[in-house]
């Protein structure tokens, strides 16, 4: 079992990753324009009409605004939690009823040989969801757009191969910086966005679960800096024991490219 990971885009403009468990190729999210998708997978070796299936998490634009036309052009399903389907239906536009596929949050479901592992996540969206993927003893999970983790949820991504966390902003960046006191109090809220101090903590708290490629995800292009996200997160992991590049691999994911493929 061949296992690619391969971040397209990740940011506050659009987000949108490819996972591919030998010939089941899935999206999770596709919030740039279908054009902009397309023209990523192809530089990454890919075919959209490969795509076995899109799943979202949730219904905001930078994670849906690809979603109905790909569905349209290409046929292939769509999966998203009930709450999600009704948030989302009017933006994606129609979408054929044999491509909309509903599930339960917390309820696992396969596509093709993959086994999906959708779990509910803090975040201010109608029925929002993250994602841990696994098929042949391998496993990648995504877990960005959340005000905060719980055991549990850690325990939901925990032995991944591949994971995306997000590192969303800089705390000190955001409450000096421009943005109006309301939206700084929605992205500090427990239902906002995870600081990179938070998925630091995050990742410390799962270091005796493998030895995970982790990719930094989901950076405000206003409150934060990716060196900045990349020294804050491997501080507090060298700080409680854990080598960089040997316990632990980061990397980082960006707005407007994708990022170095993970190929296991």
């Amino acid at each position: 079992m061949h296992l690619d990971f391969r971040p397209l885009f990740s940011g506050s403009t659009g987000n949108s990753e490819l996972v591919a468990f030998d010939d089941t190729v899935l999206l999770i999210d596709a919030g740039r324009t279908g054009k902009l998708l397309d023209e990523a997978i192809k530089a990454q070796g890919f075919d959209m009409r490969r795509v076995r299936a899109i799943l979202v998490t949730h219904e905001h634009i930078d994670h849906i605004r690809g979603v109905g036309v790909l569905a349209r052009k290409y046929g292939m399903e769509v999966y998203a939690s009930a709450g999600t389907w009704a948030a989302m239906a009017e933006k994606v536009g129609e979408i054929p009823a044999r491509q909309r596929c509903e599930f339960c949050p917390d309820e696992d479901f396969y596509i093709d040989r993959v086994n999906v592992s959708p779990f509910s996540i803090p975040h201010d969206a109608a029925q929002p969801t993250g994602y841990a993927l696994s098929c042949g003893g391998k496993k990648v999970s995504v877990m960005t757009d959340l005000g905060h983790t719980t055991r549990e949820l850690l325990s939901r991504v925990e032995g991944s191969d591949v994971m995306l966390m997000e590192a969303n902003h800089d705390i000190r960046m955001l409450t000096d910086g421009t943005y109006p006191e309301r939206l700084k109090r929605r992205i500090l809220s427990g239902k906002g966005h995870l600081s990179n101090e938070a998925c630091g903590r995050a990742l410390v708290d799962m270091l005796s679960a493998g030895r995970p490629r982790v990719y930094l995800g989901h950076l405000s292009e206003e409150n934060n800096v990716p060196e900045l996200a990349y020294s804050t997160v491997a501080r507090m992991l060298e700080s409680a024991g854990a080598k960089v590049g040997r316990d632990v691999f980061l990397s980082m994911t960006y707005p407007d490219r994708a990022a170095q493929a993970a190929s296991l």
